[in-house]
């Protein structure tokens, strides 16, 4: 037992100093692709937010590109191959602004947020490769060292943005590359579980189709909450940087700090989201997300000072931790563990997708109507997401078991 909970630690330790280094990616293209994307542009700025939807989509295929990876070469090897994709998506993204070629940096942004698909599966690695009683401490681990990407992306970004000037940003993407070679460092010595290896205990119970699933009151409330909470969050931070910047006249060092307040208020709340899950219940901590998703549009709408900006993004990172937390918490209990795998597809197909379109409506709106009408988007989805909350909350509670 002792050797066993020994690899473990090791495993954990290992998967959270990757976290920490390749999170790094996230924050610096959503600190600067808009703006970057803004400045390529020639007419039409509307398109601006289009490398950001990019990225997304990109995230969403590198979800599934894990998995195959996975089953095919083991896991290890998998999360290896996602620190070259990043390496050489930073570089490509050096490239296209060095050329300013608009389409190239779009496409080197969807190659960065495939590898961050690879990244998200870090925190599930961590609790497949831990015993029950050490699941919880492993994904605590991990998501302290997404805290410690929030600050080091931005920071990157601010320091090293304009090693190239006049070129903007290039600097961030150059020393990127060498940043996600070294997490292969971190891969290399892994002894995970493979997929496949850990039999169900649950294999003698009926599985449902999933017509079935997600048809259900309870499925489908965590599914439109926890969607909303996501898409409402990018649709507000891909449009901030953007404002701040051209809109506004803020530095990029000031739009970058906000992106990087915005991320740790995303994170740093993990270590106790689940505790006030377990106390208070996932359809209240879904609520009060809702609740800070209004009151970030109510902040964003008071005026455009710095600090509307900056506590905006706050609210808004905070909204989305109990918003999508929660809702995935409602998610999970809806189904059985012998329906999670094709459950939890069907689920990200429909998150992702509706996040890239939300990334690339962003642009549109904000060069189209302005911040204000960012802001304004908030208030029927929460509301509507509210209604359905109050309606689960009062129909009797059917578990999945």
């Amino acid at each position: 037992m002792g050797n066993t909970l020994r690899e473990t630690r090791r495993n954990v330790y290992l998967l959270t100093a990757a976290q920490a280094v390749l999170g790094v990616v996230g924050p610096i293209c959503f600190s600067v692709g808009g703006v970057a994307g803004y400045q390529m542009l020639a007419e039409d700025k509307s398109l601006a937010t289009a490398p950001l939807t990019a990225f997304n989509v990109g995230m969403a295929l590198g979800v599934v590109l894990v998995a195959v990876l996975s089953r095919l070469i083991g896991r290890r090897f998998a999360f290896m191959s996602g620190t070259a994709i990043a390496a050489a998506g930073a570089a490509l993204a050096a490239v296209a602004l060095f050329r300013e070629n608009f389409w190239l940096f779009a496409f080197a942004l969807a190659m960065l947020g495939s590898s961050n698909g690879f990244t998200q599966k870090l925190r599930f690695a961590a609790a497949d490769a831990s015993p029950s009683f050490y699941k919880p401490k492993a994904i605590s681990l991990i998501l302290g060292g997404g805290i410690v990407s929030a600050v080091l992306g931005p920071q990157i970004v601010i320091f090293a943005g304009d090693l190239f000037a006049p070129v903007s940003f290039a600097g961030a993407f150059v020393v990127l590359m060498p940043i996600c070679l070294v997490a292969a460092l971190f891969f290399a010595p892994l002894r995970l579980p493979e997929p496949g290896a850990m039999v169900s205990a649950h294999h003698d119970q009926s599985v449902r189709p999933l017509g079935e699933i997600v048809r259900s009151q309870r499925f489908a409330t965590g599914m439109i909450c926890g969607i909303s909470s996501y898409a409402l969050m990018t649709f507000m931070m891909t449009g901030a940087p953007v404002a701040m910047v051209i809109g506004c006249g803020f530095s990029t060092e000031l739009a970058t700090l906000g992106i990087q307040w915005h991320v740790l208020a995303m994170f740093a709340p993990s270590f106790v989201t689940g505790m006030l899950i377990s106390r208070f219940g996932a359809e209240r901590i879904v609520g009060c997300g809702l609740l800070l998703l209004m009151a970030c549009a109510a902040v964003a709408h008071m005026g455009i000072e710095l600090w509307n900006f900056w506590g905006a993004l706050v609210l808004l990172g905070l909204g989305w931790n109990f918003g999508f937390i929660g809702s995935t918490a409602i998610v999970a209990s809806s189904y059985r563990p012998q329906e999670a795998d094709k459950v939890q597809a069907f689920h990200d197909i429909i998150l992702f997708t509706t996040v890239a379109l939300s990334s690339f409506a962003s642009g549109k709106v904000l060069t189209a109507y302005g911040w204000d009408m960012l802001n304004a988007v908030v208030w029927p989805v929460t509301i509507v997401c509210l209604i359905l909350l109050l309606l689960l909350k009062r129909a009797p509670r059917k578990t999945a078991a």
